[in-house]
């Protein structure tokens, strides 16, 4: 998905809108990740862009999307630039007694 979103449309509310963007790069999410996996892949990944046109997109990780958007409809802006293109991926193997996840000590 490469696409130049506009923020403010005649006759359409403009929270509407942003929902109906949103919703749009979600769906678009979902359905790559339907797609059957090459051989030998284990996940799909996504090479993300962002920014105001598409001169000015920089990359930038996959969940920073919503924040990224918000980010512009709170400063204004009239049109945003999205580029999502979905690459298998795989999985590397954790070192032998390495543990699954960091640990964070709870705070009471």
């Amino acid at each position: 998905m490469r696409k130049t979103f506009q923020l403010q449309v005649e006759g359409k509310h403009p929270d509407r809108l942003l929902e109906a963007i949103k919703h749009e790069i979600r769906k678009y999410i979902k359905r790559e990740r339907r797609r059957e996996l090459p051989e030998g892949s284990d996940f799909w990944d996504f090479d993300c862009r962002f920014g105001a046109s598409a001169e000015a997109a920089e990359v930038v990780h996959l969940s920073a999307i919503t924040g990224l958007i918000d980010g512009i409809v709170k400063d204004a802006g009239k049109q945003f630039y999205v580029e999502i293109l979905a690459k298998p991926g795989k999985r590397k193997p954790r070192a032998a007694g390495e543990p699954a996840a960091e640990e964070s000590p709870e705070e009471i």
